[in-house]
């Protein structure tokens, strides 16, 4: 473990709730001019996930933050139109977990690329030179999918994949390919020296300069963290932050409540936060509350993933959505979707006082997918069901 040196401030725990949530976009009027762009480089990375019930996860994250920006124009913000020469903002690498990044970050991903360079073992083999027809059919023939490159799979299980691409998998983990956009949720290769802007393709930061930026990075994204939030933001290891801490520009703190050490963004403390709280239902893998151990710390709030959970052991339901209100984690739905009705399948409300936050991110969230009614089929607490259904018709 690093030294920690003498703490510059001490917060209430209220404080550094908000500080977390204007860091990650949820105190203060949203900067709509940013839009999409805005909030991807605010957050420094977008976790991307195969599960769709309202919408993908990379679209919940900035209707969480903005309100009901058309779905359209959040696929148009991340990727690069295919067929055009402009000038990529944003890739898909191996962050949190497979995130869409900021361009600008391509260089600090360096130190992950060696290290996937060097890696002696790989769960899948490769024939001598099929990663070279890979980058040679690439080059000839511009950005394409797995399956454009010969197949993604051989016809076995998800991870059986073909030798085509396992080459363009490893080839993107190297840093030679990159992936600008997805076709159909499928990635889209192209070779990085054709994608990425020439002053940004390039591993000249050696491994510590690397690490000291993304720590200074999920420090501004977090507001303020423990060593292990600030590994956990980039999938750092505890060691990696130590060594860089001292040199990144977090300064150290104390939180009322927080028994480990902690560190927070100088300008975040330089003004308290103020505004304007959002009402919404959160992805589960949005970067507030991806970490389940910060997020019992912050909030007082319990949440888990559970859509790789058998269905007997899930308590709350497949894909349960979070709910925020008056930057306070409320309760949660499960939700689903039945033609022009958004189906609230089990509603969970910690407080009478969520009946009104959870209806209007109800209904919020069936017009920004285009469903016309909200039915509601389960309610924890069977006395506010009718309090809830009131609130719904009035609305």
């Amino acid at each position: 473990m690093t030294t920690v040196p003498p703490p510059a401030a001490e917060l209430s725990a209220d404080e550094a709730r908000r500080i977390a949530l204007r860091a990650q976009g949820f105190l203060g009027a949203p900067d709509r001019r940013g839009g999409v762009r805005g909030v991807l480089r605010h957050l420094g990375a977008v976790q991307l996930d195969t599960i769709s019930v309202l919408a993908r996860s990379h679209e919940l994250i900035p209707y969480a933050r903005l309100g009901a920006v058309g779905r359209r124009t959040v696929e148009d913000a991340y990727w690069t139109p295919p067929g055009t020469d402009a000038a990529p903002h944003a890739f898909e690498y191996w962050s949190h977990a497979a995130c869409i990044l900021p361009i600008e970050e391509w260089p600090h991903f360096a130190f992950r690329r060696r290290a996937y360079r060097n890696r002696p073992n790989w769960y899948h083999e490769l024939a001598d030179g099929a990663y070279e027809t890979v980058i040679k059919q690439l080059r000839a023939e511009g950005p394409l999918t797995a399956t454009e490159l010969g197949g993604a799979k051989n016809g076995g299980p998800w991870w059986d994949w073909s030798e085509a691409k396992v080459a363009v998998e490893r080839a993107l983990m190297h840093g030679e390919v990159v992936c600008t956009g997805r076709r159909s949720w499928k990635r889209v290769y192209d070779l990085a020296e054709r994608a990425v802007p020439d002053a940004l393709l390039h591993d000249d930061l050696d491994d510590t300069e690397c690490l000291r930026r993304l720590v200074r990075l999920a420090g501004r994204s977090l507001g303020v963290g423990t060593r292990a939030d600030l590994a956990d933001y980039h999938r750092l290891k505890g060691e990696q932050v130590d060594a860089v801490i001292a040199d990144s520009g977090l300064v150290p703190v104390t939180v009322q409540g927080w028994t480990k050490p902690a560190w927070a963004d100088p300008e975040a403390l330089a003004s308290p936060p103020k505004g304007r709280h959002r009402t919404t239902l959160m992805s589960p893998f949005d970067s507030l509350i991806w970490e389940r151990a910060r997020t019992e710390r912050i909030f007082g709030f319990t949440h888990r993933l559970e859509a790789y959970v058998p269905k007997p052991k899930r308590v709350y339901g497949y894909f349960a959505m979070p709910l925020l209100s008056g930057g306070r984690l409320l309760g949660r739905v499960d939700p689903a979707r039945e033609g022009q009705t958004l189906v609230a399948k089990h509603v969970s409300l910690d407080t009478p006082k969520a009946v009104l936050p959870m209806a209007l991110a109800l209904r919020e969230a069936a017009e920004w997918v285009g469903c016309s009614d909200v039915r509601v089929e389960r309610v924890d607490a069977p006395e506010l069901r009718g309090a809830l259904a009131e609130a719904l018709t009035a609305l």
